[in-house]
């Protein structure tokens, strides 16, 4: 098994009730596909670097999971059509 961070960035115009929803989706994918779920960070609203969607400040969470080698495409394929995702990115954090 190896770790690897789910990073998300939420939009900041949805209520916290809906942001919630989007955050247990994200963890329920990662569990179907085998997955371990640590401690999530919630970082909290941030401004973006960029304006997405016309949007200029975004909700961030890091979501760190353990699992086999082949669960980060699929979690990354099922993240990428979430609704209310502005952006996300899986990196691998083992140290070698």
């Amino acid at each position: 098994m190896n770790k690897y961070e789910l990073a998300l960035v939420v939009n900041a115009k949805i209520d916290d009730e809906a942001r919630t929803a989007v955050v247990d989706k994200a963890k329920d994918y990662i569990t179907r596909a085998g997955g371990k779920i640590g401690e999530i960070e919630d970082r909290g609203k941030q401004k973006l670097a960029y304006e997405i969607q016309k949007m200029d400040e975004g909700y961030y969470y890091f979501i760190p999971f353990e699992s086999d080698p082949e669960a980060p495409a699929k979690i990354e394929a099922d993240v990428r059509i979430m609704e209310n995702v502005l952006r996300f990115l899986v990196v691998r954090t083992d140290e070698k």
